[in-house]
């Protein structure tokens, strides 16, 4: 099997249902498969999935466990030669499929990709191929860490290694928006750290990846449309305990001792060019 589809919900049935559409139909000419996880919903996701897609294979929790095991979960059951994490709040192109494998099938370095991203008004998402939000960039400068992602669009705003809007190139995060990787690295590099239990896991599994020597892609020639549903408030005891408890797993992870990055020999970490595309 080519490509292994994985999706977590939590109560976005009516944005599921569009997602799913979306890449059924982008899945048309591809040996690929659908697995839901669903986090225990109480809207009407579960049964939805049962009338309207009864071979689309489910994990349906009974409590919210989390992004991050909810995809475990599903990568823990697929069968695909790529992995591919897509959010319930998402509609991808009907060629995103074909041309993201077509990607991952030229350039055997890569261990993960993502595409462009636009808002539901066209507006391009600049967490495309930066990964990573303000308080997240803020808090990298904070521990010392900004120098470790230097194609993260962290310090210097004129650095020439940024990555445009249309240019494919290497970057260090992949949005958990639309995550595609490459089964053998999840097997070196093991599946998302659970502790991250909604956000931050796909920050830490891509400097993982990173850390053992794979190559992480932004990709934009495709596209995905990206609600950005997420409801929970930002002034909510749930919201601050998982956002910036995130940051804290983070730093205790890696800030007493920095890991040091698998090089091949004669290849420098940060080489003063990297492959683009226009």
């Amino acid at each position: 099997m080519k490509l292994s589809v994985i999706i977590v919900n939590h109560n976005r049935c009516d944005l599921l249902k569009l997602a799913l559409n979306s890449l059924v139909k982008a899945g048309n000419a591809i040996d690929y498969e659908l697995i839901i996880v669903d986090n225990g919903s109480t809207d009407n996701s579960v049964e939805m999935l049962h009338t309207d897609y009864p071979a689309i294979r489910l994990i349906a929790n009974n409590i919210n466990e989390g992004v991050a095991k909810a995809n475990n979960q599903g990568i823990e059951v697929s069968k695909g030669e790529y992995v591919l994490l897509v959010n319930a709040d998402t509609i991808c192109g009907k060629e995103t499929l074909d041309k993201i494998i077509g990607f991952m099938d030229a350039h055997p370095d890569a261990g993960g990709l993502g595409v462009r991203m636009v808002d539901a008004k066209g507006s391009f998402l600049p967490e495309s191929n930066r990964g990573l939000t303000k308080p997240w960039i803020s808090f990298f400068k904070l521990i010392g860490f900004a120098k470790h992602f230097a194609k993260s669009r962290i310090s210097n705003r004129n650095h020439k290694e940024w990555v445009e809007e249309f240019q494919t190139s290497e970057i260090d995060i992949l949005n958990d928006a639309f995550m595609l990787i490459r089964r053998p690295v999840l097997n070196e590099t093991g599946l998302f750290d659970e502790r991250f239990v909604q956000y931050g896991h796909n920050i830490d599994l891509s400097y993982r990846m990173r850390l053992a020597g794979f190559k992480n892609y932004y990709f934009p020639k495709t596209y995905i449309i990206n609600f950005k549903s997420d409801n929970t408030p930002k002034i909510s005891w749930q919201y601050v305990k998982n956002f910036y408890g995130a940051m804290l797993i983070f730093a205790a992870k890696y800030m007493f001792k920095l890991p040091e990055i698998k090089i091949t020999e004669g290849i420098q970490l940060y080489p003063p060019a990297y492959e683009v595309e226009q």
